[in-house]
């Protein structure tokens, strides 16, 4: 007998739970278990005005950026998508079934503004390792980091000897921009290594021969 056919009626009340419709296997359940973001609103507290209208909660955005490194979803357009669509990802956010999803412009203002700032991405991964090494997952006594190269779009010929700078000349956007964060440990200022050859054009990238073949400038992710 043929089966009839479904028509979807609008009801005037709906019973629906997000916590018995998420698996009790899903990943974001596991790492649910384990991210404790109540001191971010403190943290930013100072980056944000007394006035006006309230913003976006920072834990939102954080839980979002999580589901992103996750699910490996780079684009903060297709992440607004997703997690307006997909019901795990609203349960892990605590936006339920008729929250608001903040618009992908906002993770980008606050990534280059109030995140940048408060330093807050590095306190984020500290409470991360704390809680892993309470945990006993690390035993957070030594690291070791194994980066991979990725290769600069700097002309290997054009390089300057390290030992005697920039020339005047070479002053540019790219430059400008090199000499402004010269002494932020995070771009080089912790060692006090000379480099072999600087770039003219990219004076952030570095020479290596790590391949074994023809040195070139390059990046280190890790």
């Amino acid at each position: 007998m043929m089966g009839h056919r479904q028509v979807e009626q609008a009801a005037l009340f709906y019973e629906f739970s997000l916590e018995k419709h998420i698996p009790s296997d899903h990943l974001l359940r596991s790492v649910d278990r384990f991210v404790d973001l109540q001191e971010i609103r403190q943290d930013l507290a100072p980056f944000y005005s007394n006035i006006g209208r309230p913003s976006i909660d920072p834990e939102l955005m954080i839980r979002m950026l999580l589901i992103g490194y996750c699910f490996g979803i780079r684009s903060e357009r297709r992440l607004c998508d997703e997690v307006h669509l997909n019901l795990a990802y609203r349960w892990f956010c605590r936006l339920g079934l008729e929250g608001a999803v903040p618009d992908h412009s906002t993770f980008s203002k606050n990534r280059h503004g109030r995140f940048r700032q408060s330093d807050l991405f590095r306190r984020v991964f500290e409470s991360v390792l704390r809680r892993c090494i309470e945990e006993r997952l690390v035993g957070g006594e030594g690291f070791a980091v194994d980066a991979s190269l990725i290769k600069a779009d700097a002309n290997r010929q054009k390089g300057i000897e390290g030992d005697k700078g920039l020339p005047p000349e070479a002053a540019g956007r790219a430059v400008d921009e090199y000499l402004a964060v010269l002494d932020d440990a995070a771009f080089g200022a912790a060692t006090e290594v000379t480099p072999k050859f600087v770039s003219p054009s990219d004076p952030a990238a570095r020479w290596t021969g790590a391949h074994g073949g023809q040195a070139f400038f390059a990046y280190s992710t890790n």
